[in-house]
């Protein structure tokens, strides 16, 4: 794809060119191809037709997902975050074996040992991975949801971005089932602690173990902070915390 470079910013059509902003700058493409009529009804388009089909289903389920844990993620995604869980979705469903081309779902997917894959070690802040933020091991109690962290000293364990002052670690339990829609979020305490030198042990404990019939879900998330005046501030609207789902059952 060619890339605008000029000091004239266009966005919008001239004739048959498309110019665009993108995060990696403007860019430009030509319209054409085939007009969504034929695709709808061609029957050369088959493929394409159950293709997209997939494509809107495994989109709909990143949704879901996304919207289960709207309150842990709310500061603690990137812009590409959308496109990125559709991705992931898509390999999910690829572990469908059993429905027909057109209509494999990840539903069906991730209910498969290996359909849980993929979605295991997630970052939904690409910027701010857990593994670069959190430099200490960690163990998870997969019937609690119990996340604990052993001889943690801030100033040693983490990768502290500039400013930062305070850390926050949070941990969440979720079930989620893709073909209902029902979901059951439960969040532990919060542990707010000064990015110093005193060592302690964290654990976080959700309020129960979460319900449902669907795939068990476990997610930790690190925040920073800047205090000022002996008030806490999120540090660049989250732009450093990270927020990773630990494992999927």
């Amino acid at each position: 794809m060619a890339k605008y470079k000029s000091l004239f910013k266009i966005e919008g059509t001239l004739d048959d060119v498309n110019f665009y902003k993108t995060e990696d700058g403007y860019q430009v493409r030509t319209k054409g191809g085939v007009s969504k009529s034929r695709i709808q009804k061609d029957p050369a388009f088959q493929r394409t037709r159950e293709n997209n089909s997939e494509f809107g289903s495994s989109a709909t389920s990143g949704k879901i997902l996304r919207r289960a844990i709207i309150g842990m993620l709310a500061n603690a995604k990137d812009n590409k975050l959308v496109s990125r869980v559709t991705q992931v979705m898509t390999q999910v469903k690829n572990f469908d074996i059993t429905s027909p081309r057109g209509k494999r779902n990840v539903a069906t997917g991730i209910a498969t040992p290996d359909g849980k894959i993929p979605l295991r070690g997630f970052n939904f802040n690409r910027k701010s991975s857990l593994s670069e933020v959190l430099l200490s091991d960690y163990d998870l109690d997969t019937a609690t949801g119990v996340v604990t962290i052993t001889d943690f000293t801030p100033n040693l364990k983490l990768n502290t971005p500039e400013g930062a002052t305070h850390v926050e670690f949070s941990a969440g339990f979720l079930n989620l089932d893709f073909t209902t829609q029902v979901k059951d979020l439960q969040i532990s305490n919060i542990e707010n602690l000064p990015i110093n030198g005193t060592t302690s042990n964290i654990t976080l404990t959700p309020t129960a173990p979460a319900a449902g019939t669907g795939q068990s879900f476990y997610f930790l998330k690190v925040a920073f902070f800047q205090e000022i005046n002996n008030l806490q501030y999120p540090l660049k609207n989250g732009t450093f915390n990270a927020l990773q789902i630990l494992d999927v059952l």
